[in-house]
């Protein structure tokens, strides 16, 4: 099959926000100098720093962060900067990041550290929980799918079964995993089909327009469609793909452990 290029970004967020600055000498500037530099750096006091340990996107910056769906294991936001737009700090914990759009932003810690970073349409990444103050620095609009995990214990009621990634290759990929998540990439062609597989609860973000039709244990078969951007919870169980769209469908599938 014709696979489509997968862009795969694996270094954790903070690695993006190394501090890079570099202190003068008390030689090199005097008292009037050296306060004027305060306010370049931004350096939060300690109580900024433990508030900022605890904003929720959403409660401080509803214009950028929206919640798609919430339960006991996992918080999905849709985030949304226009050109030029930043945020306030803010935090958030572990969590999977899927680029809906290309991205080329600016994040800030609250040590004063700030790091240009960018990311292509597609790409997932898994970041460590922290806080930050994101800004857009492109021309356009970016949008970004965020997994925030939750701690969660997988049901004992679990039947199992199995895995995608052993017995269909083909068509599932792991782009990375941890001792809380494995991420998925899963493509199909045109008319292509699978076999009947696994999946813990999982999230399904949707990198382009889907139509496939799920064969399931007793028989029966569903007719699952969605839109590129979609986003959707899917509980555990077994089923069997069949991509009846006439264009290669492509998901990335955040599986629970």
């Amino acid at each position: 099959m014709s696979k489509l290029p997968i862009r795969v970004i694996t270094i954790p967020l903070v690695l993006f926000l190394a501090a890079c600055s570099k202190p003068a000498s008390e030689a090199d500037v005097d008292e009037q100098s050296v306060d004027a530099m305060e306010p370049e750096m931004e350096i939060m006091s300690e109580s900024e720093t433990a508030g900022a340990q605890m904003a929720d996107p959403t409660v401080v910056d509803p214009d950028h962060y929206k919640v798609e769906f919430e339960n006991d294991a996992v918080r999905v936001l849709r985030i949304n900067y226009g050109p030029g737009e930043e945020s306030v700090m803010h935090y958030h914990p572990e969590s999977v990041a899927v680029y809906l759009t290309d991205v080329e932003g600016q994040f800030s810690q609250p040590d004063g550290s700030v790091v240009d970073a960018s990311a292509p349409a597609g790409s997932a990444m898994l970041g460590p929980g922290g806080a930050h103050r994101p800004k857009n620095l492109g021309d356009s609009t970016f949008e970004v799918v965020e997994v925030e995990l939750k701690a969660h214990e997988a049901s004992a009621q679990e039947p199992g079964g199995p895995d995608s990634t052993v017995v269909d290759a083909d068509h599932y990929a792991i782009e990375f995993e941890n001792d809380a998540v494995r991420v998925l990439r899963i493509i199909y062609g045109p008319g292509e089909e699978s076999v009947m597989h696994y999946h813990p609860d999982s999230v399904a973000i949707f990198v382009t327009d889907h139509l496939v039709e799920m064969g399931l244990p007793d028989g029966s078969a569903q007719e699952l469609a969605a839109d590129a951007g979609d986003v959707m919870w899917v509980p555990a169980g077994q089923h069997l793909p069949r991509n009846i769209a006439e264009d290669p469908v492509e998901v990335v599938l955040v599986e629970l452990k």
